[in-house]
């Protein structure tokens, strides 16, 4: 950690309220803010540390496990118990209490909740001796850490998902390597003989001959803008639904412990806006003056069929669908580009004090190399399997079983030997 006296007035990232997820931070886009030598300590991590979120989810937490010296935000709370109480323990009951709407009673304020210091000290946790408190934490967390090896290796396919579409839809490589007298890196022969050796003028950039570039909109045969609902069952909204908010975006990409809302809407709404395979789900309203809109969400049946009951776009995010599933996967890496890359900056506007996404300029603007259906079907092909998730129902599954055992064995009606016999 940099000296405090040196670094008086000096910039340094921090996590928000947005980083915190259930059971991990999203490192990307931290905010940066100036601390003053008092405040390096009070607001300064270690390893080990429980942060827990005072608003938007209230009760939102994660253990850092990175290096000591990362700064919180005033809106985060950082926990260090005593020698009695395991932070873990402490963790998995906080993820226990908030499914259970045992949080719900301590929070303040009335439209925005908040759970406060004051209230956090004033919780009432079971308190099993330490050693058994360590005992179930290592049967949790070995589903967990099980967890985490799936996403990572989601992650990575993701990644290798991007690289290729930034190869062949951004740099072009194999028409250059194609033009220069070389084989295309990785590539089979049969593949690389779908490309041209050459490019040709278009209205915006030069692209590979036969290709075009069509706008957004062109290239999808649906989309609709989102619906809330109500909180309740009425004459109006009778269908019970899941609606997904542009906040849910990050925990469904990695198949976290997400924490999608159930509403009830009705029948004629959800007709136009019911989430289908190979949909995409775009946030046009919301972020903050440090993260865009423009996330995007690509819905799979995998995905979809964790929810038992329809699933439909939140009121500030909209619903895609792509003319057929390979353009599908063509816009879904788009999106995923150009959002990395901070374009979707370019069509935000923020005259409310909510940015907005300007989403009939970006369908009417915002251009995407098509290539012939001879290479769109093989990109399809080769990045279908990299983005389908295929891990999604083990972690559903381990997942499950870690929800089932959370409750049974803080309240001690399992003991950790019939718990370790379960996720063997």
């Amino acid at each position: 950690m940099l000296d405090a006296k040196k670094n008086k007035g000096t910039p340094l990232p921090y996590l928000g309220n947005s980083n915190v997820r259930w059971g991990q931070f999203d490192l990307n886009d931290l905010a940066e803010m100036r601390f003053e030598p008092h405040e390096e300590e009070r607001y300064s991590l270690k390893p080990g540390d429980l942060v827990v979120c005072e608003g938007g989810e209230p009760g939102r937490c994660a253990i850092w496990t990175g290096p000591a010296g990362m700064k919180v935000q005033k809106a985060l709370h950082r926990i260090r118990p005593k020698d009695t109480l395991d932070n873990y323990y402490l963790f998995y009951w906080f993820q226990l209490s908030a499914k259970a709407g045992l949080l719900e009673p301590h929070f303040t304020g009335t439209t925005i909740k908040h759970l406060t210091g004051k209230a956090i000290a004033a919780l009432e946790v079971p308190l099993p001796p330490i050693e058994v408190q360590r005992a179930m934490v290592d049967v949790l967390k070995q589903l967990d850490d099980r967890i985490t090896l799936l996403r990572e290796t989601n992650a990575t396919l993701e990644a290798i998902a991007q690289a290729l579409f930034k190869s062949w839809f951004v740099d072009f490589d194999p028409v250059h390597a194609k033009m220069q007298g070389r084989a295309p890196e990785g590539m089979d022969e049969a593949t690389a003989a779908l490309f041209p050796e050459s490019f040709e003028e278009s209205e915006l950039e030069p692209v590979p001959k036969g290709w075009k570039l069509v706008p957004f909109g062109q290239l999808l045969r649906h989309t609709i803008g989102g619906d809330w609902g109500s909180d309740v069952a009425d004459e109006m909204n009778d269908t019970r639904v899941a609606i997904i908010r542009g906040t849910d975006i990050p925990d469904l990409q990695t198949n976290a412990n997400s924490r999608v809302p159930v509403r009830y809407t009705s029948q004629k709404k959800l007709s136009g806006r019911k989430l289908e395979d190979g949909d995409l789900l775009l946030e046009v309203s919301g972020g903050s003056k440090d993260q865009p809109t423009g996330r995007s969400l690509y819905l799979s049946d995998a995905l979809l069929s964790q929810f038992d009951c329809p699933v439909e776009p939140a009121s500030f995010c909209r619903l895609l669908r792509p003319v057929d599933k390979e353009v599908g996967m063509l816009l879904a890496q788009h999106l995923s580009y150009i959002y990395a890359q901070g374009k979707t900056w370019e069509y935000q506007n923020q005259s409310t004090g909510i940015a907005n996404f300007q989403t009939t300029h970006f369908l009417e603007t915002e251009l995407v190399a098509c290539p012939p259906d001879d290479v769109l079907k093989a990109f399809s092909e080769t990045v279908q399997p990299l983005i389908a998730r295929a891990h999604l129902t083990q972690i559903q599954e381990l997942a499950s079983l870690r929800d089932t055992l959370l409750p049974r064995l803080i309240s001690g009606q399992l003991s950790l030997a019939e718990a370790a016999t379960e996720t063997i």
